[in-house]
């Protein structure tokens, strides 16, 4: 570490092989393993190599957010039912979109990084012959979920991280990514280090700025949770898109994100058990008053309806294709449109469904086959659903109890929320990115199509942190870079960046808070879970509007206190407009309804009981995958692209010849 100056401001430089940003799930997850692979190798200061760089050990999805039970999804590891990893791989794939060679990647990992956080500490549960028990979420056609309760994931952070500090890797708390310093053109283009703003030591006088020098870099940010005013992502998941898109990475797949039934109050999806409990569901006013039960105008009997909240359980990801015929994503719409005339949506657990005078009265034994049967097997046939959510799954109450919610005394609020991205940025079986050297691990990375099982992302970053730590090892190696790299496109850069944070300061007519909700409220309305071609080409106008207004005005600040908020602001408004432009090339293509977004046409399916008509899937398109980058001699800023899905590879080698393979080297080619 050392001290410059530049621009009259001290600049803190670090060398690193290898710079992590992101301390969540994946994040940490590739400092163990690119640790081990270093010191298999005899690195004897490995530890010393290997930085994490984060906005917030405490923050981010990985930390902050879960369901009833939250999943994570493998290889079944069940005593009786044989799996395989090309199966593994087809049930990925199924819904198209999605690389092949990724799919059979995380197959074939997926049990390797399950033990490994096994070992690591967290309580995955096992029966008393040490079978690791499994069951069925959305999108999966075998029991290949498990879970180790409503906070998996923030569990395996932990795990990981108490293993990062055991081995010594230091962690940079509190850094906000500001910039990705690059080097070279074209192909030869390099990210070759991360600027960030130390919060803690910002002020007046000290921008607190820190250039973090790597020869691998592995992205690990995170989702773009804060694109969506209706978001069940933790506030201040802002992710580093926008930053990536300018250093040159390409994207895949940004139109599937994924959306459901979320509270609002505490952030939190209501999926599995609080579904499957079957609650009351009703709606108010904008004072909690002129309760209705505003699902009874549309389903035809209190069975079917009961059915159909019960099936959100594990249908619980918003799915176009389940909404005719009175399926479980039809509550999805009615909850979206009663929000829409300004009305409030909420869960009582403490009553069953309530139904009209025609209805029969709800009884558990009126349900259809699938629901009553599993209500029976797992013993929840109480007369209340908060009786049989306790039942079930008490940790389910008992992390709402944690934020200050008493589900025992209360309704809970609920809208349909932003939840997962299943694009980002496109990668290789390797998990390197478009430019050498740069991995891109966990949300951030494009690995999933349209849709993915329950449970497929947590496999997917912890399967990606050990691939792209494996092969920084072997191919990339542990050197780290020398005091005069790159030199010039440090200082160049980094001037650069010192005199635009120090412009933001007074400059600017609207602020960073108002920048973002103005983006979020683009976002839900425009590019949410129902989407309309005209609508789209119209927020994709005002978003590059937007975008070119800050480079014009600026974002207002009252202090350098507020400066890593208006860079947020500064890359998210880019990334909306990476996000819109892929939605409307989708849209251009016919795409139609598909993966967990409803797409508006006056032609289309009409929604029985509603206004609402949609223009169905053109599954055509499922063996296309739409790449976006970032150019600035677009008029749209980035440009558009159409690929084809690689394939699951058939190659399968005899044993000698694959062995050979592993001992030169050549697996790595």
């Amino acid at each position: 570490m050392e001290s410059v100056k530049i621009a009259r401001q001290k600049v803190i430089v670090h060398r690193f092989n290898t710079v992590i940003v992101g301390a969540g799930a994946a994040g940490m997850n590739a400092a163990v393993h690119l640790y081990e692979f270093f010191t298999q190798k005899g690195i004897k200061d490995a530890q010393n190599r290997i930085a994490v760089v984060t906005a917030g050990v405490s923050l981010g999805a990985s930390r902050m957010s879960g369901s009833d039970k939250q999943t994570y999804y493998k290889m079944g590891t069940s005593p009786e039912v044989a799996d395989s990893a090309e199966a593994f791989a087809k049930s990925i794939t199924a819904a198209g979109c999605c690389h092949g060679d990724l799919a059979i990647a995380e197959a074939v990992g997926s049990l390797r990084e399950f033990y490994h956080l096994v070992e690591a500490g967290v309580p995955f549960p096992h029966d008393s012959t040490g079978s690791f028990l499994g069951y069925k979420t959305d999108n999966d056609p075998y029991e290949r979920a498990t879970s180790a309760g409503p906070k998996t994931s923030k569990l395996m952070c932990e795990c990981l991280q108490r293993q990062v500090v055991g081995y010594g890797i230091k962690i940079f708390d509190n850094q906000e990514v500001a910039h990705l310093l690059t080097a070279g053109k074209s192909k030869d283009k390099r990210i070759i280090g991360v600027v960030t703003i130390d919060k803690k030591s910002l002020n007046a006088r000290n921008l607190g700025i820190n250039v973090f020098l790597c020869e691998n870099l592995i992205l690990a940010a995170g989702g773009p949770g804060e694109l969506y005013k209706t978001s069940v992502y933790p506030k201040n998941q802002t992710g580093i898109h926008g930053l990536a898109f300018q250093a040159g990475l390409a994207a895949e797949n940004l139109t599937e994100s994924q959306f459901g039934l979320a509270s609002i109050k505490f952030r939190w999806n209501v999926s599995g058990s609080y579904m499957q409990v079957i609650p009351r569901i009703f709606s108010t006013d904008a004072n909690a008053k002129d309760k209705r039960e505003f699902l009874t105008d549309f389903f035809p009997t209190m069975s079917k309806m009961a059915t159909n909240i019960f099936l959100k359980g594990y249908q619980w990801p918003f799915d176009p294709q389940r909404i005719e015929n009175y399926q479980s994503s039809l509550i999805d719409v009615l909850v979206f449109n009663e929000t829409q005339k300004g009305r409030r949506v909420f869960m009582d657990f403490l009553k069953n469904p309530i139904g009209t005078k025609s209805m029969k009265r709800f009884e558990l034994n009126d349900l259809e086959e699938e629901s009553l049967v599993y209500l029976q097997k797992t013993g929840a046939t109480q007369n209340t659903p908060i009786e049989r959510l306790a039942h079930m799954n008490q940790p389910a109450i008992d992390i709402y109890k944690e934020h200050g919610i008493n589900l025992r005394k209360e309704p809970l609020e609920i809208t349909v929320c932003a939840q997962h991205n299943n694009g980002g940025f496109a990668v290789n079986h390797w998990w390197e990115s478009n430019i050498k050297r740069t991995f891109v691990v966990g949300e951030m990375a494009g690995t999933h199509g349209v849709k993915r099982p329950g449970g497929a992302a947590l496999n997917s970053g912890q399967v990606g942190s050990l691939r792209a730590a494996e092969f920084i090892a072997n191919v990339y190696g542990a050197g780290i870079p020398s005091k005069n790299s790159a030199k010039n496109e440090i200082e160049t850069q980094v001037d650069e960046l010192i005199t635009r944070f120090t412009g933001f300061i007074r400059s600017g007519s609207r602020n960073a808070k108002d920048v973002i909700a103005e983006i979020q409220a683009r976002m839900t309305a425009s590019a949410g879970h129902i989407r309309e071609i005209n609508d789209a080409r119209n927020a994709l106008s005002r978003a590059i509007a937007l975008v070119n207004r800050i480079k014009e005005e600026g974002i207002s600040t009252s202090s350098s206190k507020d400066v890593p908020a208006t860079v947020r602001a500064e890359h998210l408004a880019l990334a909306s407009v990476a996000y819109l432009k892929a939605i409307v090339s989708l849209l251009e293509q016919g795409s139609g309804s598909r993966g967990s977004h409803l797409v508006l046409s006056p032609d289309g399916v009409h929604i029985a009981g509603t206004e609402l008509r949609f223009k169905p899937e053109n599954t055509d398109l499922r063996n296309s995958i739409l790449r976006v980058e970032y150019d600035l001699n677009c008029p749209d800023l980035f440009r558009c692209e159409t690929i084809a899905p690689r394939p699951i590879p058939a190659e399968h080698k005899a044993f000698e010849p694959a062995w050979k393979d592993y001992r030169q080297g050549k697996i790595y080619d």
